[in-house]
């Protein structure tokens, strides 16, 4: 089967695509002929030997996708012919990728592959920072950084499905165009407007959620303008570097700084987990949620897709069409 290959850390470009072989389901896994991968942010970070887990080469990135199971281990809840989607650490950009079979989620009908793929980790990412870290409320004023991005714009779907008031900030005027049309009520293009007065003005001072993939320079600004008793979220640093926050901040406005990493909550906070996921996996299935593709890319160019992602030109989610 042919499969991208790191073989070193660097940068996509790097990357090759092989022939390897299709890889063996041992109990409880199903072997799934990918239709649709998703790239995700941390897949450049694991590439580059960045990523916080350290992922020993040569291996192949991926961590999401969406297909056809073609066969099985003993002791699996699904059998051949079942349409699934899921995630593993790595694995994903290949013509078969191994997913356990407690991983794997039935796509619901009127779902295609591309939308399956595209939908769990941004999704879960979003929804847990929104549902069980900062517990928003309805007609709270929420502000997303890099809402033009996976997580960004996962968060803005379901901000405004929660029915929050929703202030997206994001880099340009494209994206923002595409969070207006998704339901944010205000936006902010803070590369060319200054975020912190912004937040105040939009939301009256009133701002009672930050959620941040983003980091870098635009993280303190958007904190200072956080409303008293207000909580910020910090997701990742899609901008290549991790802020340092002055504690008096936090000190002076009684806020609260939480972090969350999709990787480790379920583990963390199980029950919040699995309540997350059943209301979420209810949405999706409803039709209420439908992820917004902005770019695909055939297998063998799976390093544009990453470079894509990398420089932070993608809207919504990068999808890479394997079958």
């Amino acid at each position: 089967m042919r499969a991208v290959i790191c073989r070193s850390y660097g940068p996509p470009e790097d990357l090759v695509v092989d022939e390897i072989s299709a890889p063996v389901p041992a109990p409880g896994e199903l072997l799934v002929r990918v239709h649709s991968a998703a790239v995700n942010f941390p897949d450049v970070l694991l590439i580059a030997g960045k990523y916080q887990v350290r992922i020993p080469t040569p291996f192949t990135p991926g961590s999401e996708f969406a297909g056809e199971v073609v066969a099985t281990g003993e002791g699996t809840a699904f059998g051949p012919g079942a349409r699934v989607f899921g995630s593993v650490m790595t694995g994903a950009f290949a013509e078969m990728a191994v997913l356990h079979s407690a991983s794997a989620a039935p796509i619901p009908d009127g779902i295609d592959f591309a939308e399956a793929a595209a939908f769990g980790v941004t999704y879960r990412t979003a929804y847990h920072a929104l549902r069980s870290i900062a517990q928003v409320k309805e007609r709270d004023w929420v502000v997303i950084l890099g809402a033009g991005g996976g997580v960004g714009l996962a968060a803005v779907d379901l901000a405004v499905a929660l029915n929050t008031r929703v202030l997206a900030a994001a880099s340009s005027p494209e994206k923002l165009e595409v969070c207006r049309r998704r339901g944010a009520e205000a936006t902010i293009d803070y590369d060319r407007e200054d975020l912190k007065l912004r937040i105040r003005e939009l939301t009256d001072g009133n701002a009672r959620v930050i959620v941040d993939p983003v980091g870098g320079r635009y993280s303190e600004p958007a904190l200072r303008a956080l409303g008293r008793g207000g909580t910020f979220v910090t997701l990742g640093y899609a901008a290549g570097t991790i802020p340092a926050i002055p504690l008096n901040l936090v000190l002076l406005k009684g806020i609260t700084i939480r972090g969350m990493e999709i990787r480790t909550f379920a583990g963390d906070y199980p029950a919040d987990a699995a309540r997350d996921t059943a209301e979420l996996s209810q949405m999706f299935a409803e039709g209420k949620i439908r992820p917004h593709i902005g770019a695909r890319f055939p297998l063998a160019e799976a390093a544009a897709a990453l470079r894509h992602v990398a420089e932070r030109r993608a809207i919504g989610k990068v999808i890479i069409d394997v079958a």
